[in-house]
């Protein structure tokens, strides 16, 4: 899987950085967060589409190395690829790049949950289809 399949550039904000001039760590996963949802929506059309078919996603770990800042105004592109999905899970690894630089690589596992109970359950197989045919 490479972290490329799916990309959405992002311009640092100033808010997003610390005292130091860096963005501050928590923001990172916000990327990741934000990045997936695009792909999500690259993939499906809309988010809407998971939650009308009664599914959703939740985090179950994160794992995230950071190996240089990114700092205010920095063009920046969060890419992301998707393992294989297994039963309840989607695993998903991300690199943040400016340029050909590596900012931060992350690999994140979420777990299909019911849409209304939040109750974690399989993959429907319609999921299941459209991940595979697009990854």
């Amino acid at each position: 899987m490479t972290p490329d399949r799916f990309g959405m550039p992002l311009r640092v904000r100033y808010v997003e950085c610390d005292m130091q001039g860096r963005v501050f760590n928590g923001h990172y996963l916000t990327w990741f967060d934000m990045a997936i949802n695009e792909a999500i929506r690259d993939i499906f059309g809309d988010y809407q589409v998971l939650l009308d078919g009664g599914i959703d996603f939740v985090v179950a770990a994160a794992e995230l190395q950071f190996r240089q800042p990114a700092r205010f105004d920095d063009e920046l592109v969060v890419g992301v690829g998707f393992e294989p999905v297994g039963r309840t899970s989607l695993s998903s690894r991300f690199a943040i790049r400016r340029g050909a630089d590596l900012i931060a690589e992350a690999t994140m596992i979420h777990v299909c949950v019911d849409a209304v109970t939040f109750e974690k359950r399989p993959w429907p197989d319609w999921f299941r289809e459209r991940m595979s045919s697009a990854c």
